[in-house]
């Protein structure tokens, strides 16, 4: 089942979120890096990350809970994620637009005319999806150029806040852009951002529920898949000393093709596992900045009753708000495609939950 929103309603809740600024520029403001080529930021030993080290994305140089963070996917291993650093939104249109990715139009993506929306709209968050023109115009011979099949998730708070110049902003964002149109991953990237800051507990326990939305694309495979599911987040403020316990879950996750039909799954050969993922708890996944960041996994069973990881990647999220009632983030999986042989997947899913 494909959740949906109505197209009209997702786009009177965007006009009220958005006026086509930018969340993410280009990376060269005072307060933000711009990484290298491997996604480090090491500049004589300049803060990076968080406490001092690159185990997030690179992006706020210095983040403290005071003040909006944002990060993007660095540079990849096979040099194709990363290489997307600044995206924005109008409003006026309800256009989407995209910088330094090659052959996706002139940057500007329009609403996904077969899946318009990630997201039920039963939370008030929009997830809503965005697609790249497929062909331009040479405008000195007038020649059709056939254009790269690129897709872009774009989700926005339920919950807003006011900056100092008056603005009124999302509290926190994420952008997602893959392709399907390499035999690789292809080239694309992600964005995170909170605005404004968080007062972060320092004792108790909370919870935090919402939706979850990815792209998937693959190797040896020039395709392009969605997921929709549910998520979970806990969060343990007391222990462990060194930074909170984390434990998150992402369930009932449902698959379909770029076309929105749906996808099985089961334990089948032709079938995508219906495996939940879980992060990896442990000390140190959350910081007094309010981001957090650890492993993740989903299981299978194997054939001889053996349990087996399937899908293994990070997640990277930020807490938001007076009350710390909102966490913002994105979470990269990669696993064996059990339905083709050579096959692997990547994952790429966005989340905004709420601590209701």
């Amino acid at each position: 089942m494909i959740r949906t929103l109505g197209a009209i309603s997702i786009l009177a809740f965007l006009a009220a979120c958005g006026d086509g600024q930018p969340f993410f520029d280009d990376g060269t403001t005072d307060d933000q890096t711009t990484g290298d080529e491997t996604g480090d930021d090491t500049d004589d030993g300049e803060d990076i990350g968080i406490g001092g080290d690159d185990s997030l994305p690179p992006g706020t140089e210095s983040p403290t809970s005071e003040e909006g963070i944002i990060r993007y996917e660095g540079q990849t291993d096979d040099d194709t994620g990363g290489f997307v650093s600044s995206v924005s939104y109008n409003a006026e249109n309800d256009t989407f637009e995209v910088d330094n990715l090659a052959f996706d139009g002139f940057n500007v993506y329009t609403r996904d005319d077969s899946v318009p929306t990630l997201s039920s709209g039963s939370d008030g968050t929009v997830y809503a999806v965005y697609e790249s023109p497929a062909e331009v115009t040479d405008p000195g011979t007038g020649a059709v150029i056939d254009q790269l099949d690129y897709r872009a998730i774009y989700g926005v708070s339920r919950n807003t806040m006011t900056q100092e110049d008056g603005d009124v902003v999302p509290r926190s964002q994420f952008a997602i852009v893959r392709t399907g149109s390499y035999v690789n991953y292809g080239f694309g990237g992600f964005v995170y951002q909170r605005n404004g800051e968080v007062n972060l507990p320092v004792a108790g326990q909370a919870f935090y529920t919402g939706e979850y939305a990815g792209i998937r694309v693959f190797t040896n495979a020039g395709e392009l898949e969605y997921v929709a599911g549910l998520m979970d987040i806990s969060i343990d403020f007391d222990d462990f000393n060194d930074g909170a316990g984390v434990r998150g879950e992402i369930y009932d996750r449902v698959y379909f093709d770029i076309n929105g039909n749906p996808i099985p799954t089961g334990s089948g050969d032709n079938e995508i596992p219906d495996a939940d993922v879980r992060f990896e708890v442990g000390p140190g996944a959350l910081t007094e900045n309010g981001e957090m960041t650890g492993g993740a996994q989903s299981l299978t069973v194997a054939n001889d009753g053996s349990v087996e990881i399937y899908e293994d990647g990070t997640y990277y999220a930020i807490i938001s708000g007076e009350n710390a009632d909102e966490i913002v983030g994105v979470i990269v999986l990669e696993a064996d495609d059990p339905r083709a042989e050579s096959v692997t997947v990547q994952e790429t899913g966005g989340f905004i939950l709420y601590s209701e």
